[in-house]
């Protein structure tokens, strides 16, 4: 996992600004209603959310294809319809309507057409053969329950004609409809301007009536109806809720009712229509098709309600189709509006704060997380997210889903290309330069902790790590180039792996020798405890190597380490056309001083005062001795490293007690006590046998006064 930086959180901010400013702005507006749609779909599909139609305060009468098919309109314009509409709507008013309200208009009337009489239908083209439906029209007007429909237009305005609006007394409102830019119907408006007033659309006035209420509008500036604030995204507008898909609205068929009223059935009236709002509407299969925000899921033109003369037509079974007949639109509204169960969307900043906000969760995980599990996350938020929203929206409150989805993915892409061409470039860089001289698993360790190497140099506290092989060249010499080869290659393979495996960094190969530092360039606080371990093991290797691998029998190879931890600059050092990654520092110096060191004790790991302190009590030591190395004025003690604390031997525990004791003997001038001591293991200790060479000699010839217990070495 990648680790997240100042400057990737500004850009995961300003890229989620982005992202959630245009999502939101006025060309991809849009989406707000896309996102409709698909809570309106998903919401159908997982939830269902069907209602009994029985309990809808809205039925439709339907002038159907049915109505068209049977005499005696079956032939006839619909103008001359009229005297049956008017003895149907009169049954309905009569069997206890709250209101009826017309979605079909009538233009002009049989009166005044040009039909000859002989080919009038029903006997039309008489004078007065409107008269009876007038005379409905008033009736059903004068009890407030009629409300004739028209279509508002500068440039083709459609209403009743005169007669109608004088006889249902000028109740007459607008169905026209709030179509989006990709025409499509989400949403209603609740007026029109008229003659400088506000006039209640048609699902308005019906609702008004049914509720015996009228619209107001509060000091918020929301339209309200009998108490309930209608909420409006879009200033004077109703968002509709398709909650049952239009299978919750109970359908008539015009020509059955109208068998019904020549039966004299009025029961029949009574049980479908008391206390509910009447539309009256066409339903066909090529006129006033609406696109709504059911196209995704599929909308359906009602139920078919209960009959009363005619026998049902043969037709196949009721199928979701994109587009609802237009009159299903006008009774959403008014069950919306009476059930108070309109969708509440968000304004445009609570709208944007949300994209925002999606678009900066999953541009900040593309900070941290490659592209493939940035993309799961998207994955798997959106999905969480798009739950949510259908449970809000089960309680008719629709959060936006496309604009936060999409922006949220184009952050995703910006962020993933914000990282190649910018904030990857570094650890690209890295990966690339050290990927010959790092373990993979190191060079992840030092790009997650976001410590890169400097370029042009640092100060790292640092352990240093020097081996080389005893007596090599003479060993070299009995050797082809070939076996030469192989026999480095294994070794030096084989101690890399070690370095690399313990977060160490080769510097170089110089000849059988290896130059290695811990801490750097990955940063590392345990450095002088892995160095020393990587020793260790490195030891452990080479007694292997020589007992198992073909290519190191019969030379017995060994080999010495030295170590010292400390300061030291680190970074590209070299020419300006030239350099390398490395170290320098008297750090360096003193490790490698201990390394040659080793050959005057004969120990094969030697390590400084500063590196024993830094391993804490991880290891058993051993103090070897004090000792001046070779350019240097100033005394260290150094130190053999045994084995892990608790895991040396009762050999190595045995010599390490008995070379304490002589050691400390040594330092207080008591020589002969200290040979005694040293003689006890020197059989099995080199270290051991040259001290107790070294008390004999101080026994036979007496150190001068000023005399110090320190070694100091005449070579490297």
């Amino acid at each position: 996992m990648r680790r997240i930086g100042r400057r990737d959180i500004v850009a995961a901010i300003l890229i989620a600004l982005l992202a959630g400013a245009v999502f939101t702005s006025s060309p991809l507006q849009t989406l707000q209603g896309v996102s409709l749609d698909i809570l309106t779909a998903l919401r159908g599909r997982i939830v269902g959310d069907r209602r009994d139609p029985s309990t809808s305060p809205v039925v439709v009468v339907a002038i159907d294809g049915e109505t068209y098919d049977t005499p005696p309109f079956k032939g006839s314009p619909t103008q001359a319809w009229t005297r049956e509409i008017g003895r149907v709507l009169g049954s309905i008013a009569d069997g206890g309507a709250k209101v009826i309200g017309f979605d079909v208009i009538f233009p002009s009337s049989i009166e005044q057409s040009e039909i000859p009489f002989g080919e009038a239908p029903l006997g039309a083209r008489m004078k007065g053969f409107d008269r009876d439906y007038l005379i409905a029209l008033r009736q059903i007007s004068d009890t407030g329950k009629l409300v004739l429909g028209e279509i508002l237009s500068n440039d083709h305005p459609e209403g009743p004609y005169r007669a109608q609006r004088l006889a249902a007394k000028n109740n007459v409102r607008a169905l026209n409809v709030n179509t989006d830019t990709d025409d499509v119907i989400r949403r209603m408006p609740l007026s029109f301007p008229i003659d400088g007033k506000p006039v209640p659309a048609m699902a308005v006035e019906l609702a008004a009536r049914a509720l015996e209420g009228k619209p107001e509008i509060a000091p918020s500036g929301a339209t309200e109806l009998s108490g309930y604030a209608i909420p409006s995204a879009v200033p004077n507008t109703l968002t509709l809720n398709f909650r049952g898909l239009g299978r919750d609205v109970p359908t008539f068929s015009f020509a059955d009712l109208r068998a019904c009223v020549e039966k004299g059935d009025r029961d029949i009236f009574r049980r479908a229509f008391d206390g509910k709002v009447v539309l009256l509407g066409t339903i066909l299969n090529f006129e006033d098709r609406k696109l709504t925000s059911m196209r995704l899921s599929g909308s359906y033109d009602g139920t078919p309600a209960a009959r009363c003369a005619l026998p049902a037509p043969a037709q196949a079974a009721q199928t979701a189709r994109s587009a609802v007949a237009g009159v299903f639109v006008h009774a959403t509204a008014v069950r919306n509006l009476i059930e108070r169960d309109a969708v509440t969307e968000l304004g445009f900043p609570l709208r944007s704060i949300l994209t925002i906000v999606f678009a900066a969760i999953i541009a900040c995980a593309a900070c941290v997380l490659a592209p493939g599990g940035v993309l799961i996350a998207w994955l798997v938020l959106t999905a969480a997210y798009a739950a949510m929203a259908i449970g809000v929206f089960v309680h008719a409150l629709a959060l936006p889903l496309a604009e936060p989805a999409l922006a949220s993915l184009a952050a995703l892409a910006m962020m993933i290309g914000y990282r190649f061409v910018l904030a990857d470039r570094d650890e690209r860089f890295l990966r690339k330069s050290f990927a010959f001289y790092l373990a993979p698993e190191v060079i992840n360790t030092m790009v997650a902790s976001g410590k890169m190497p400097a370029l042009g140099g640092e100060m790292r506290n640092i352990t240093m790590f020097f081996s080389d092989l005893s007596g090599f060249s003479s060993i070299a010499e009995t050797m082809t180039p070939g076996e030469l080869v192989t026999l480095m290659n294994e070794y030096l393979s084989a101690m890399t792996d070690i370095i690399e495996s313990h977060g160490g960094y080769v510097d170089k190969y110089i000849g059988d020798s290896i130059v290695a530092m811990f801490g750097a360039p990955a940063d590392d606080p345990a450095h002088a405890r892995n160095a020393v371990r990587a020793a260790l093991n490195c030891h452990e290797k080479l007694a292997e190597l020589n007992a198992n691998n073909p290519a190191f029998a019969g030379h017995g190879l060994s080999h010495r380490i030295g170590l010292n931890s400390g300061e030291a600059v680190v970074g590209n050092i070299g020419s300006r056309r030239r350099f390398n990654y490395t170290v320098m520092s008297d750090t360096v110096n003193v490790a490698s001083r201990l390394e040659g060191a080793n050959k005057y004790y004969g120990t094969a790991i030697m390590a400084s005062e500063t590196t024993m302190a830094q391993t804490g009590d991880a290891f058993a030591w051993r103090e070897l001795d004090a000792i001046r190395v070779l350019g240097r004025g100033e005394a260290i003690k150094v130190f053999e490293p045994l084995a892990d604390k608790g895991a040396e031997s009762a050999e190595q525990t045995k010599v390490a007690a008995a070379y304490a004791e002589g050691l400390a003997c040594w330092r207080a001038r008591k020589f002969e006590k200290a040979a005694v001591a040293f003689d006890g293991v020197a059989k099995i200790d080199p270290p051991s046998s040259l001290f107790a060479k070294r008390a004999r000699a101080l026994i036979t010839n007496a150190p001068p006064p000023d005399w110090t217990p320190v070694n100091t070495l005449e070579g490297k």
